[in-house]
């Protein structure tokens, strides 16, 4: 009756939580005293409740007994199938209070909080590179280890994420699925695009520590460096003469070959150089 009326008359000495049955009441008194009187035949570990070592056991016996209406995937847990449900309901009830994004499963919100956050609690031993996320840890740590378990199918090119190889197959299929909403120009890889939306926003985050001069991401600020280290690992084949970018002997090349792939579009003339087809026009 008590299931109706609500009563709850035995009551916790300790924290004041109210129990419908003295065995409830029992059984919540040991997370006071910390007694575990329940032990687990097979590994030997113990327990407070009874209930909690038989949801244990079925670690050992492999029993899953709630089973899912709509595909007959079975689980130990009945919270588990409640979870597993929404896959098929599509219902997600927990809900960032930043942007409104919901999720099916709280672990899911948490882990989204830290993109509003900026929280990073995965940290490198080896260099102390901190990540928001275990998996980008994992993927991070192979920098210093060099493991590189994913394989390119074509070339057999290796890559240190799944991630990885996907954008590298994408330079054989030449497919490029990540569009630029300003000039519709289009990427292979996400961070590709937005390096290049910088473009646009005139975002440079990247700053030099010698002169202050800003580049809109890493690989060009790298290449500015060594203008400040007099570090010129380009050599010219023909000359020796050597340079600090790539792009720079590239065209420095021109003189020697005599390339002039800029073309006015007006008359025609031909340059070696962007920069001189730009005076011209």
């Amino acid at each position: 009756m008590r299931t109706h009326t609500g009563e709850k008359p035995f009551t916790c000495s300790e924290c004041g939580k109210g129990f419908s049955q003295s065995t409830l009441l029992t059984a919540h008194m040991r997370s006071h005293t910390g007694e575990k009187p329940f032990s687990c035949s097979e590994c030997g570990n113990r327990f407070s409740h009874s209930n909690t070592l038989n949801i244990h056991m079925r670690t050992h016996t492999g029993e899953k007994p709630f089973s899912c209406s709509q595909c007959g995937k079975r689980f130990s847990l009945s919270n588990t199938l409640k979870i597993h449900m929404r896959s098929h309901t599509g219902e997600k009830p927990f809900s960032c209070s930043e942007c409104g994004k919901r999720f099916s499963l709280s672990n899911t919100l948490k882990m989204h909080m830290r993109s509003h956050t900026g929280e990073k609690p995965f940290s490198c031993f080896e260099c102390g590179k901190r990540f928001s996320y275990s998996y980008n840890l994992k993927v991070h740590m192979r920098t210093h280890t060099g493991e590189k378990p994913f394989g390119c199918s074509e070339c057999g090119k290796r890559f240190r994420s799944q991630e990885d190889v996907r954008a590298h197959i994408r330079t054989h299929t030449g497919e490029k699925p990540f569009t630029c909403s300003e000039c519709g120009k289009r990427f292979g890889r996400s961070v590709t695009l937005n390096v290049h939306m910088r473009t646009h926003t005139v975002e440079k985050p990247f700053s030099c520590s010698v002169c202050w001069k800003s580049c809109g991401d890493r690989g060009n600020l790298n290449v500015h460096m060594k203008s400040h280290a007099g570090e010129k690992p380009f050599s010219c084949s023909e000359c020796r003469k050597r340079f600090s970018q790539s792009g720079a002997l590239k065209t420095h090349m021109q003189t020697h070959t005599g390339e002039k792939p800029f073309s006015c579009s007006e008359c025609g003339k031909r340059f070696s150089h962007s920069n001189t087809l730009k005076i011209h026009m």
